[in-house]
């Protein structure tokens, strides 16, 4: 995935007559959260009032909104300058201690903060996932 296009990535998945994710057994987890931060795609103009909202949102309660710093093509901070993506936009990673509880709620909430361009959470999008793993390849509807 390029990082620098969440808006873009999720508009051509939308649009697509078919979305299929191909991953290795290592991004196989017990919840969404824990591990891989989620990334959000925010407008730079007061990014810091909608850092701050992102924050307080009921449904990512335990989460910890950190602005994406340097290149946009890693969740590396390697630059003092915020990651912008293909947009302008910049990137906000959300990371978390427990996985998320209710990940549609969370997508709603996110969706629906002024600020917030597009989110990470593909929900009722995927068509199938298939899974390259140690015992071979496995294909999830």
């Amino acid at each position: 995935m390029r990082w620098r296009a969440l808006l873009r990535e999720k508009m051509v998945e939308v649009c697509a007559k078919k979305f299929i994710v191909i991953v290795d057994e290592s991004k196989l987890c017990q919840g969404l959260g824990p591990g891989f931060a989620v990334p959000v795609e925010i407008t730079p103009f007061c990014h810091g009032h909608t850092l701050r909202k992102i924050g307080e949102l009921p449904s990512l309660a335990g989460c910890k909104p950190v602005l994406r710093l340097g290149s946009s093509s890693n969740n590396l901070v390697d630059g003092d300058e915020p990651a912008v993506t293909d947009n302008g936009n910049y990137i906000v990673d959300l990371h978390f201690d427990e996985p998320v509880k209710d990940a549609v709620a969370a997508a709603n909430e996110l969706k629906s903060t002024v600020g917030v361009v597009e989110h990470g959470f593909f929900i009722g999008i995927t068509t199938a996932v298939i899974i390259a793993g140690s015992d071979g390849i496995s294909v999830k509807p």
